[in-house]
Formats: structure tokens, sequence, C-alpha cells
């Protein structure tokens, strides 16, 4: 294991294997403070929408909570984290999240750290120095959105699902990977790095390969199951070719799905709205 002296924080605040699996120690109860907001996003609609605050390794991280109208302290909805892609915020995200609610999901849509974006070099030299990689401060920080949503009055915490465009499709599928409360992950628009098709004996830097290896969603695919995998692809996406969702799709393993879509697009789009919705009530039955 590689357990790095890590500056300001404890030792153990994060290991990744010898195969490149990334872990964290026990996260503890969640700490939030949430505030009921005006909905611009659906003001048509009676949805409950709650701006959260949480702590997540030092620093806050601000989240949307989309409550449907049906849900009280009596009934409660299952619940998915939703993650957004590169340069998307919470609120831009807040179109995908009406369509969630309107099939009877809440979602606590997140602004991650840089808005999603990812700088692979800086974090390689970070992980070198036994620092903390950003992108690892990403995935933990969707996994203490997953606790924060379990901890809603409204929310059933045994139904769980993490959904993810993009660049947070790669961090919902590791976050899926890490928690066995989370009961499925749908990734569109999305795909791993193929880093499986580097042969470790031939790698002379073996620090490099473990980093490579721990940030590609493909390293976590064996430790689904039983728990549902989802693609959703567009087969004209301008951004991540069809083909390397195919790659993702293939060395995922049952249960599983994959459905594409015609329009010349990234990310998600009405077309996808039948196969998602079939997919979550899957997922969350």
């Amino acid at each position: 294991m590689y357990n790095p002296s890590n500056p300001g924080r404890a030792a153990t605040s994060w290991e990744v294997s010898e195969s490149g699996i990334l872990s964290f120690p026990p996260r503890g109860n969640p700490v939030f403070t949430a505030q009921a907001i005006e909905d611009k996003y659906a003001p048509e609609k009676s949805d409950t929408l709650k701006l959260l605050s949480f702590e997540s390794k030092e620093n806050k991280i601000q989240a949307l909570l989309r409550i449907p109208a049906k849900s009280t302290s009596s009934l409660t909805s299952p619940g998915i984290v939703l993650l957004p892609g590169a340069t998307v915020s919470k609120e831009t995200e807040q179109g995908l999240a009406v369509e969630l609610s309107k099939m009877g999901y809440a979602t606590l849509t997140i602004d991650q750290r840089n808005l999603g974006g990812i700088n692979v070099e800086q974090d390689l030299g970070l992980f070198r120095a036994g620092a903390e990689p950003v992108e690892y401060s990403m995935v933990y920080d969707a996994l203490k959105a997953a606790d924060v949503l379990a901890a809603q009055p409204e929310i059933d915490p045994k139904k769980l699902a993490i959904l993810g465009e993009s660049n947070g499709g790669r961090f919902a599928i590791i976050a899926c990977a890490l928690d066995p409360n989370i009961k499925g992950v749908i990734g569109i628009s999305t795909s791993g790095y193929g880093t499986e098709e580097m042969n470790p004996a031939a790698v002379n830097d073996t620090k490099t390969y473990r980093f490579y290896r721990s940030i590609d969603p493909d390293t976590y695919l064996p430790n689904l199951p039983p728990r549902r995998f989802v693609l959703i692809h567009s087969l004209n996406d301008p951004l991540i070719p069809y083909d390397t969702a195919v790659k993702t799709f293939a060395i995922a393993k049952e249960p599983k799905a994959m459905y594409n879509v015609s329009d010349a697009v990234h990310g998600y789009t009405g077309s996808m709205r039948p196969y998602l919705q079939k997919e979550l009530a899957t997922i969350l039955s």
C-alpha cells in the first residue's frame, strides 16, 4: 500500500494499492448546513430546493438539494448524487435535476472542485511528492455527498444512486466502487482512460503507473458488482468518442447496460430520458 505522510493531514487520509485502487479511512458522520431557497430553475413546480454546504477534507462543498413535491417525513424519495461535467455548475445542472425530479428522484448536485476540471500532470506531481492529488479529493467529495444525501429526512438512505456527466461520470464510477451503500452508477457521455492496456511489467516508473491506474474508472469496474453499471452515450459525441465508452463497457462485469443515441452532443439530451428512467427504476427499485 502507498500511504504517504501528507503535511498537515493524517498519514492515513488516503491510500493507493499496488494495483492502483484508491481507498480512504471511515468518513464519520457528515457535517452540513441546509437552507431552503427559491427555486428559480423550475418555478412552475412545487419541488423543495435547498442550498447545502458540507465539510469534505477541510473544504466546504456547496450543493443544491432538489426534493420532489411528494416527499414528506413519512414518504421518502430515492436519492441521486449528481456530478456535473467539467465547467458545469450545480445551478447549470438543474435542468437534469428537474427531469430526475419528474421521475420521482431527489438529487444532490454538487459544485465539484475546479468545477470538475482536472490537471493530471499537476496531480501526478502531488502524488509523487506524497501529497494528495486534487482528483482524490474530488472522489472523496462525491462520497461525502452520498453521506449527506442519506442523512436528509426526505431521503430513503437505502435507495441511493450516483450519476455523472463527462468528468463527473468518471468520479461517479470510482465513488460507487468505493461505497457499497450506493446501489448503482450511471455515466452519461463518459469513459475510462484505457490504462488497463498498459503492461505493468514494462513500466519503469511504478509510482506513475499506480497513479494513472488510480484515477482511471476502468480500474474500479471489477469492484462494482453486484451494483449495476450503466453507460449512456451519443454515437456522435464530439468530446469523448463513442468507441472509448464501448471499451469501458466491455471491461465491466454484469449487471450492466449501455445505450446510445444519435444526437451530436456531449452530455445529457432528451433522447436519453427513456433509458435513464428505465435504469434508475432498476437500480433504485
